[in-house]
């Protein structure tokens, strides 16, 4: 970069970066006070993520070598493998990178708080999710009822459809008024994420913290399958303000059936044209070890500053965002 500067100020005002420090106190108070170990694991690991909607950034430590490490997407994998260690419950406030990710809501680099329950089902996680923000939010979540919807009853309400029983034509129409044309070779899942992205998400929280919960399997990440309903999956998302602010899970614990949905994710990238990755074999071994039957979040902390202060936009929270960096 040459010449004069003009973007070398902080896109924060100061009142929001105390707002911030402020919020990441109440954070770590928050898990102190429920005995929740912090931890800290590594930003650059060895496997990139399989999930073909999250980009990777590739991290070059050896000179001249091509690039073998990533920036990590999520501290999920590494989370585990102290769980399977025997970590006990764990929390961690972390700065992830994704690459492709920009707009009023992503910043390609942000904080996430992420924390793992043993023994906890989806409802009583939802439960301290809930509490967590709402101790975040303060006077912004002053009379927001608590509401949980089906994933199910989620799309009946806002597109009229059954995202079980609905055809693929029933899908397209649903999404005409979008303007959207994807590939000739899309599937029900692209058509139905882009649906909850674009007419389903941003209607929900509204006057409320709404947890959506039974996601159809094929959504499952690395999430269980509900044994009581096979089409779905134990996890749930949480929504404010028709903000998507978490996402968290019954956490599988099946080492085969983990490597063999990242076999998946990998025939997936295949047939879109994307860069496969290795699998990470370390999180695998610690499944095969033993993961403890437990509950993770991801909590974006970033996207809960801009409710809690009233910005806008994601870098009215942050001192430098990507493009100032």
């Amino acid at each position: 970069m040459s010449g004069p500067v003009d973007d070398w100020r902080p896109s924060a005002a100061r009142a929001r970066l105390e707002a911030r420090a402020a919020l990441l106190a109440q954070a770590r108070g928050f898990f102190a006070a429920r005995g929740v170990l912090e931890v800290d694991t590594p930003l650059v690991v060895g496997a990139a993520v399989s999930d073909v909607h999250i980009h990777s950034a590739a991290v070059q430590l050896e000179r001249g070598a091509p690039p073998r490490h990533y920036l990590h997407t999520s501290p999920e994998y590494a989370m585990k493998r102290l769980l399977a260690a025997g970590s006990g419950d764990i929390y961690q406030i972390c700065h992830v990178v994704r690459g492709g990710e920009s707009g009023r809501l992503h910043n390609p680099e942000f904080t996430l708080i992420e924390w793992y329950r043993a023994g906890f089902p989806l409802g009583r996680l939802m439960d301290e999710v809930e509490a967590l923000v709402r101790t975040l939010l303060g006077p912004a979540a002053a009379g927001r009822r608590g509401e949980r919807l089906s994933y199910r009853d989620a799309c009946r309400r806002e597109l009229g459809l059954d995202p079980f029983g609905a055809t693929l034509a029933e899908l397209q129409q649903a999404a005409a008024p979008l303007g959207y044309a994807p590939s000739a070779h899309a599937t029900r899942d692209e058509w139905l994420e882009l649906l909850v992205a674009a007419r389903v998400g941003p209607q929900l929280g509204r006057g409320a913290l709404t947890f959506v919960h039974g996601y159809p399997a094929s959504q499952a990440a690395l999430a269980r399958i509900d044994p009581q309903d096979p089409r779905t999956a134990q996890r749930f998302e949480l929504y404010c303000d028709g903000v998507e602010l978490a996402n968290g899970f019954h956490e599988l614990a099946a080492a085969a059936e983990q490597r063999a949905r990242f076999e998946a994710d990998n025939a997936e990238r295949r047939r879109r044209g994307l860069p496969e990755g290795a699998l990470d074999e370390r999180l695998l071994a610690a499944l095969a070890a033993g993961l403890p039957d437990c509950a993770g979040v991801a909590l974006g902390f970033d996207r809960t500053v801009m409710l809690a202060t009233g910005a806008a936009r994601i870098e009215e929270v942050l001192a430098f965002p990507t493009e100032r960096a």
